[in-house]
């Protein structure tokens, strides 16, 4: 770990720059590593790449993805629960190498648990040992770094994951501000830490709640959908690729079809590859001829009781028989 210092005697264990306090003593990498890494990237080479780990991505897709990283802006990601928004963040994390940071927002979320917290219990530690001088007990020594300040004091960029940003309160949308526009954090005992190496911002949100405007102008934006059918199977072919293909085909088929019924909970890829794994592992090939392992599986893509009750065998039956 490379250790620096900023000229008020705080000591971060990290590569940042801090400044309205002071400024930190070790030297910023030189831009062409920065530029290197960033024009080695560019639409074609990430949607090959993005494919290469498993992920399956549309031209748009790519394009926000591109975008954000050349422009250094975040992007925020909508869409219905289940459409691989989550899985975006942890592909990109693979292709880059980067480590993925990620804060899963929940309603009540605040400032300690998001960006940063002093360590009470060990800051009055040291004050019982009389190890401590006022100047030092608010220093990187006693602060907690939670995902925000993690991600923006990192040597290498990694991927923040900001997932279903839209479970948080509004309040909190004015603590995130500060990280998205600037990719910094203002802590009041030893001024603002600002980021060498821009994380990958990415957040999601299932439209549980409209978001700021302030909070979508700092973003670009993409939209994602379930796949149509053809797009479902590459990914199915992509992430399970020893399956056999009329398999791969009846599963898809039959999960597009489970969504156009009125369902409380529409399956979503995760749930359409785990039914896939489940009839591989049970060594079904034909889901026309095996009727009850059919029926018995369906635990992997209906996940509550009233969506059960409303398949039936009989309405099973009838959905693969218009796709088998």
């Amino acid at each position: 770990m490379s250790w620096g210092c900023t000229d008020d005697g705080h000591r971060l264990g990290h590569r940042a720059e801090v400044i309205d306090r002071g400024r930190l003593c070790l030297p910023r990498p030189p831009p062409e590593y920065f530029e290197a890494k960033k024009q080695a990237m560019d639409q074609a080479k990430l949607k090959h790449a993005l494919a290469g780990v498993g992920y399956v991505a549309d031209e748009t897709l790519v394009m926000a993805l591109h975008l954000a990283m050349m422009l250094g802006r975040p992007l925020l990601v909508e869409g219905p629960a289940g459409v691989g928004k989550t899985e975006v963040a942890r592909a990109l994390s693979r292709v880059l190498a980067a480590r993925l940071i990620r804060l899963q927002c929940y309603e009540g979320l605040d400032a300690s648990h998001a960006i940063y917290e002093w360590n009470y219990q060990r800051q009055l530690l040291a004050i019982r040992a009389e190890e401590a001088q006022e100047d030092t007990l608010f220093s990187d020594k006693y602060l907690l770094k939670r995902p925000l300040l993690e991600a923006i004091t990192q040597e290498e960029a990694p991927v923040l994951l900001i997932d279903e940003i839209d479970r948080a309160d509004m309040e909190f949308e004015a603590y995130l501000l500060e990280v998205l526009s600037d990719f910094q954090v203002t802590i009041p005992e030893m001024g603002t830490i600002t980021a060498v190496t821009k994380p990958v911002v990415i957040l999601t949100a299932n439209g549980t709640r409209d978001l700021s405007d302030a909070l979508r102008r700092r973003c670009l934006y993409a939209y994602l959908d379930f796949p149509d059918r053809e797009t479902e199977l590459a990914i199915l072919t992509a992430r399970a690729p020893d399956l056999e293909h009329r398999l791969a085909q009846q599963v898809v088929a039959v999960v597009q079809a489970l969504r156009r019924e009125e369902l409380e909970k529409t399956p979503g890829i995760a749930e359409m590859l785990d039914w896939a794994a489940a009839l591989s592992g049970l060594g079904v090939n034909d889901l026309s001829g095996d009727p009850k392992s059919l029926q018995a599986t369906l635990v992997c893509l209906l996940k509550t009781a009233t969506d059960r009750d409303a398949c039936p065998s009989e309405v099973m039956a009838r959905i693969v028989g218009k796709v088998a």
